[in-house]
């Protein structure tokens, strides 16, 4: 399998407690020898054990019989340990904009109207420029677009109140659920992942068994990564070894609840990946887990045993034997009930890119050691890495959200200068109208005294007089003309004497 034909992708499939895990860590092994990285998700802390030099156990003595081997070199792989929320491992962080509205709708399960409004809401921010990192400058920029809606309506289609209100209470669920984490930066860049050390490929371990308590936010984020690994990556075709491999856990959660939209991505991207020297290889219980169309891309396959309990799982068995090129030998849907732990049937794909028939096999053991490793060996390999302290501080620098603040601080300001300038304008409105009032009040005044003056100087004079009036008027003239006749004689006589 390790060839230029690792890259045509491929599946692990089998029961719980059939050997699946075991079978990915031979694998990768495989592939860490030839020199080719790897990265796998660690569901319960079993594949750290691939960073460690294994030993021998009564399992292994009894393969080693069994294929004839001596003396295994036991030996460990150059192992990075990363964790999503940063406690197992380097944090492993995407931004808003660089996770984009597709998968974000995904991971916040909302509908078509709400996906369709949040495609708006990207389109604004990068219309006006605003860098949509975390998940505050999201919400931020939610609450900006609604108190705007009538302002983008006519541009970018009807904004409502109830889609934002949605989209706002689902990033509250995702920032409980450890979104404010895998939300920031520095954001993961993925040719850290693409290293080699003393000749071997790198293993990348994700912690994920916290992880895994969301599979929404699982699956997304290492979608996430494989279509970064294919916007990222030139084209090289078939290699002579791969360039990456990446094991997809669980892949059943990928596909579950998924849009048509979405599953249609994730088959472009498998499929056009391998071109950049990328193999993509599930792991789930069922072949029937993998949609049909992607399903067929997966040339190499490693089937551990089903169980046919229910005339449901029959028809998963049958399902899976189809899946196989027939092999006269054996009956393939009998053969997979029939497998031990440990076994499985396998096909790879040969020099031409054609699938082999199926044969019955027994999964060689690992060369490092199986299970989980102490916290304190996790510890000892983080603190060693050659990335240690890259990813380990989160940065907040400028964005949407301190964009956003300071324009409504600014419109705050504005709006409150406004408000000061017409409360300032009504109060001169009032004064003036007061003014107005007293200047009203004051003519009426002076109307009113004119009025009254005219009155009194215009009155006719009184036509009777009392007796008392006569003879005082009458005294007063006898008195005038006689005090007249003195003083005209008086100068006369004044006169004439000269």
């Amino acid at each position: 399998m390790i060839g230029k034909m690792a890259n045509r992708h491929g599946l692990i499939a089998g029961a719980t407690g059939t050997g699946k895990t075991v079978s990915l860590q031979v694998v990768a092994e495989s592939f860490c020898q030839a020199g080719v990285p790897c990265f796998m998700a660690d569901m319960k802390g079993d594949l750290s054990g691939i960073s460690q030099t294994g030993t021998m156990n009564k399992f292994i003595e009894k393969r080693c019989a069994e294929f004839g081997i001596k003396n295994p070199v036991f030996s460990g792989c150059p192992t990075q340990f990363f964790d999503v929320y940063g406690e197992q491992g380097h944090p492993m962080r995407t931004t808003i904009s660089e996770m984009g509205p597709q998968m974000l709708s995904r991971i916040l399960e909302l509908n078509e109207t709400q996906s369709g409004i949040l495609n708006i809401i990207f389109k604004i921010a990068d219309d006006q420029g605003l860098l949509l990192i975390d998940t505050k400058d999201l919400r931020l920029m939610l609450d900006y677009v609604a108190k705007h809606s009538k302002e983008y309506t006519t541009t970018y289609g009807n904004i409502t109140a109830q889609s934002i209100g949605a989209i706002q209470r689902a990033l509250f669920t995702l920032d409980s659920e450890g979104g404010d984490k895998f939300f920031g930066e520095p954001s993961f860049n993925i040719f850290d992942l693409i290293q080699t050390k003393e000749g071997k490929g790198m293993m990348n371990v994700l912690a994920a068994d916290k992880l895994m308590s969301n599979p929404k936010i699982y699956s997304s984020f290492l979608l996430w990564l494989l279509s970064e690994l294919y916007t990222q990556l030139p084209e090289v075709g078939d290699l002579p070894l791969p360039k990456f491999i990446f094991f997809f856990d669980e892949a059943h959660t990928l596909f579950e609840g998924t849009s048509k939209s979405l599953v249609d991505k994730i088959e472009q991207v498998v499929r056009l990946i391998r071109s950049k020297g990328v193999g993509v290889y599930f792991i789930t219980q069922n072949p029937t887990d993998i949609p049909d169309n992607i399903l067929g891309q997966l040339g190499n396959r490693i089937q551990h045993a089903l169980r046919a309990f229910t005339p449901n799982d029959q028809k998963d068995v049958i399902a899976a034997a189809r899946t196989f090129r027939p092999n006269p030998k054996f009956k393939t849907e009998d053969a997979i009930t029939q497998l031990g732990t440990g076994e499985a049937l396998v096909s790879f794909l040969d020099e031409n890119g054609t699938p082999t028939m199926v044969e019955k096999a027994k999964m060689l053991f690992p060369l490092s050691s199986i299970g989980a490793i102490t916290p304190q060996q996790r510890d000892a390999i983080i603190r060693g890495s050659r990335i240690y302290g890259t990813y380990e501080h989160a940065i907040d620098r400028e964005s949407a959200y301190e964009q956003l603040t300071a324009k409504n601080e600014a419109d705050e300001r504005k709006t409150e200068a406004a408000k000061q300038q017409e409360e300032m304008a009504k109060e001169q409105a009032q004064r003036q109208k007061e003014e107005a009032q007293r200047q009203k009040e004051y003519e009426q005044q002076q109307r009113e005294m004119e009025r009254r003056y005219r009155t009194t100087t215009s009155s006719p004079r009184r036509s009777a007089q009392s007796p008392w009036e006569k003879a005082i008027g009458s005294a007063a003239s006898s008195i005038g003309r006689n005090l007249g006749n003195q003083i005209i004689r008086s100068i006369l006589g004044s006169i004439f004497k000269k």
